[in-house]
This record gives C-alpha cells, sequence and structure tokens, in this order.
C-alpha cells in the first residue's frame, strides 16, 4: 500500500521509500538486461563483449588511477569491474526513475517504461560513449537491436517492479 506523506500529493511516497523501491526495480531490471543479453550471446554464438572492460580501463585513465596487478591481474580485475559497473549503472537509473515516480512523474505504465528505457540506454552508453569506448553513430541495424533488446528488457522488469510496490 502506498501511504501519502503529509502534505503532497495522494499517489507520493516518501523519497526513501521511492528510492528504495527505485534501487529494487534497478536490480531487478539489470537481472532481466543481462540475461537477455546472455540468451542474445546463446542465441546468436557471440563472444561477450569488450567494452565493460575497455570502459574500466579508460575510466581509470582518465581518472589517473592504477588498477593494481601485473597485466594478468589487470585484466581480471578490469573484467570483473566492467560487469559491476554495469550493475551499479542500471541501480543508479533505477533510483532516478524510483525518485521521479515518487515525486509523481511520469504517471502510467507507458509513461514510466519510456522513461526506463531512456535512462537504461543513457546509464548503460553515455559512459562508453563519453570516453570514446563506442560510437553509437557508427552502430549499424544489428547492433542497435542487439543493444536495444536488453536495455527494453531493463524497462519491462524496472516498470513492472515499480507497479507491483504501488499495487496495479
Amino acid at each position: 500500500m502506498v501511504r501519502a506523506v503529509p502534505g503532497t500529493h495522494p499517489g507520493m511516497t516518501s523519497l526513501g521509500t521511492s528510492l528504495l523501491r527505485g534501487a529494487i526495480a534497478g536490480a531487478v531490471g539489470t537481472t532481466a538486461l543481462n540475461a537477455a543479453t546472455y540468451v542474445d550471446m546463446v542465441a546468436r554464438a557471440r563472444p561477450a563483449s569488450s567494452t565493460p572492460e575497455r570502459t574500466v580501463e579508460k575510466g581509470a585513465e582518465l581518472l589517473g588511477v592504477q588498477i593494481p596487478g601485473d597485466e594478468d591481474a589487470r585484466r581480471a580485475r578490469e573484467s570483473g569491474l566492467g560487469p559491476l559497473l554495469g550493475s551499479a549503472a542500471g541501480v543508479a537509473a533505477g533510483l532516478v526513475l524510483g525518485a521521479m515516480r515518487g515525486a509523481g512523474r511520469p504517471r502510467g505504465r507507458a509513461a514510466t517504461f519510456g522513461v526506463a528505457s531512456v535512462l537504461a540506454m543513457i546509464a548503460g552508453n553515455g559512459p562508453m560513449t563519453v570516453l570514446g569506448v563506442t560510437d553509437p553513430r557508427t552502430w549499424g541495424a544489428t547492433d542497435w537491436v542487439a543493444d536495444l533488446i536488453p536495455h527494453l528488457t531493463y524497462a519491462v522488469a524496472a516498470t513492472a517492479t515499480l507497479e507491483a510496490f504501488e499495487g496495479r
């Protein structure tokens, strides 16, 4: 049940509750995104993308941070840090979505799905694009579909989770 905070719109929740719900929705969305990605890897027999590891490498360079260890150890750490940062990005997108929903926007399933889709694309591709790891302007149709499906899956799962919290 949604409890309104005194002095707010009846459908609104406290910021803490909204953030917690958003974080959970982001974690559920991230799990769905990862599952969709793995299904694509199996279906198309494609290897895992190296962009998460390259993003870690470029980010560390930009920040002047040395990832410890010899080359093998650094590569192993980058291969672990890449997915961890992806999970953090998914939860962060969920936090934003939860805060927005708690404030009364977006309203409705379709609007929430749209905002969640955009947030997932920005959180997932923004850092890699800014760091020069990838350039979506150069992607072909297959690349776009392979990227969109997991992010739309994230949006479906995150939206459904928030709707479930709200009893819809």
